[in-house]
């Protein structure tokens, strides 16, 4: 069976440069896994690649939604699951790239049928968090659901709100139903983990946001906070770096404070995102840069075989 291989690892960790060079050793084709590139004109502060990358290596589920849309792991799991199907059917390997792990959370797991939104009770929620703050539903959530608290930080609305959302409608937290998925067993899975030196990954982010302002980062979301139909609590808002360039923009920071708490909540991102790969299972590690393309190139030849 045609393999489906994962390449995670932390941001600003080489994922897209190292998913280039190896389409151009075997016959891969990129799908993103990536919760911000999924959005138009949001290009500079999601590190999307270029026009010029983009031609020697195409990716798919990058540019296909407004920022003014929601985008849930259910829609998440139907568009990956179209396009590995599509890129098989092209007698082409799927490698899928990036670092939203929940994403591939339910790609391995299956997606549990957890009960549909229900606008009444989040719009009660969110009075309660007026009431109480987040702070307060996170406590909450911490009673209700330890293990989920545990993974959601406690400034993530939209999380904190679905686990309590999915709580109140069926009296069963959300980490009893994700135990109820199934893992998907129609392609064998390799993942591939990548990863730096903490100290040289801090320096690579910093660095990074600082070239990514140097680039028109402030002019880029300035642009769409000027739309007019956009909100600070759109989850595509809500990304690292868009986040606190709107807060700027608001007049809510100064520049340099803009610049201070976008590097720290990307550092606090990467935390998050190598937590999660130390738990998962069956994954293969990849640290540092001298060796590290040669080191991935020769472990997926020994898993396609000759």
């Amino acid at each position: 069976m045609t393999p489906v291989i994962c390449l995670m690892g932390p941001t600003a960790a080489g994922k897209t440069p190292l998913a280039v060079e190896l389409v151009q050793r075997f016959p891969f084709e990129i799908i993103s896994v990536d919760s911000a590139m999924i959005y138009r004109g949001m290009d500079i502060g999601t590190a999307k690649p270029t026009a010029d990358i983009l031609r020697i290596a195409p990716h798919h589920l990058i540019n296909i939604l407004d920022p003014l849309e929601i985008y849930s792991v259910g829609q998440f799991y139907t568009d990956v699951m179209r396009e590995i199907k599509q890129t098989i059917a092209l007698g082409k390997i799927p490698l899928l790239v990036g670092g939203t792990m929940l994403y591939f959370r339910v790609l391995q797991q299956g997606l549990a049928q957890l009960p549909t939104a229900n606008q009444a009770l989040r719009s009660a929620l969110l009075l309660r968090a007026e009431a109480e703050g987040w702070d307060g539903l996170h406590a909450y959530l911490r009673q209700i659901d330890p293990e989920a608290a545990a993974r959601i930080h406690p400034s993530d609305k939209q999380r904190i709100q679905r686990a309590l959302e999915v709580y109140e409608l069926t009296g069963k937290p959300m980490t009893a139903w994700q135990k109820e998925t199934h893992p998907m067993a129609d392609y064998p899975i390799h993942c591939i983990a990548i990863t730096q030196e903490r100290s040289v990954l801090h320096t690579r982010i910093a660095e990074r946001f600082r070239c990514m302002l140097s680039l028109g980062l402030v002019d880029e979301v300035e642009q769409l906070y000027l739309r007019g139909d956009l909100s600070a609590g759109l989850p595509s808002m809500r990304s690292v770096g868009y986040r606190q360039v709107w807060s700027y923009l608001a007049g809510e920071c100064s520049n340099e404070e803009m610049c201070e708490h976008a590097i720290t909540a990307t550092r606090q991102l990467a935390k998050r995102q190598l937590t999660w790969l130390r738990s998962w299972p069956e994954i293969t590690w990849f640290s540092g840069e001298v060796a590290l393309k040669a080191d991935v190139v020769e472990f997926i030849k020994s898993q396609l075989g000759p």
